[in-house]
């Protein structure tokens, strides 16, 4: 089921995505960049989690509406999904933040998960003027070399050991940023989704990035 409750636009047209806003009515802006489940309720959530830390926060949806909870299912999405398109799409979403009436910062944080910690570094590299903070769970991007010479964000990672990145090549990564710190966690692949799909959340991990996460974007993405 969709939650898309705004539009905007991007690469010629109209992209669509989800937006909260914090109590206060304004804040700063975060971009939070789905998994390859899609826009889910859990993406939703954190979306909410954010607004509820002050943040004015906005989740592009890059499946335009589609959701899954079968891995086969998110891999075909996420091999279809043009990169450069995504890219666009979150290029747009940006652009919208920056200009909406409640946002009150110059720039933007970024905040994604697994498919979506890779595209939290390429739009970093995308957009280096408007992203100050970028936050990658559990994701890596496609060309690092290539991305790692344009970030000029504050980039904070957060990594596991029992996954299928190889931390040699994300220390590889990192050590190539000019302003940025890695945790790596004894812990699985989406150890941060409570919805726990795949059978990996876990719960003290998750608590100790967020609250990692949380502090970081108010440090970086300024008011």
């Amino acid at each position: 089921m969709s939650v898309q409750n705004v539009t905007f636009p991007s690469n010629g047209g109209q992209a669509h995505g989800y937006l909260q806003l914090p109590e206060a009515g304004t804040g700063p802006g975060v971009i939070v960049v789905q998994e390859w489940w899609g826009l889910t309720d859990h993406i939703a959530d954190i979306t909410r989690r954010l607004a509820a830390e002050g943040f004015v926060a906005l989740a592009p949806d890059l499946y335009g509406g589609s959701t899954t909870h079968d891995a086969a299912e998110a891999q075909q999405l996420m091999t279809e999904l043009p990169a450069d398109r995504a890219a666009k799409d979150l290029s747009g979403a940006v652009d919208y933040l920056l200009a909406h009436d409640a946002v009150t910062s110059a720039t933007v944080g970024v905040i994604g998960f697994c498919m979506g910690g890779g595209f939290v570094l390429q739009l970093a590299a995308d957009r280096p003027g408007q992203v100050s903070a970028a936050v990658p769970f559990y994701g890596f991007p496609q060309d690092p070399a290539a991305v790692a010479s344009r970030i000029r964000a504050a980039v904070q990672g957060h990594y596991a050991t029992q996954d299928r990145i190889p931390l040699d090549a994300v220390r590889d990564l990192f050590g190539q940023l000019e302003k940025a710190e890695l945790h790596v966690y004894e812990a699985g692949h989406a150890f941060l989704n409570d919805e726990n799909l795949i059978g990996t959340y876990d719960p003290d991990a998750a608590k100790l990035a967020w609250s990692r996460a949380v502090t970081f974007l108010h440090e970086h993405v300024g008011s």
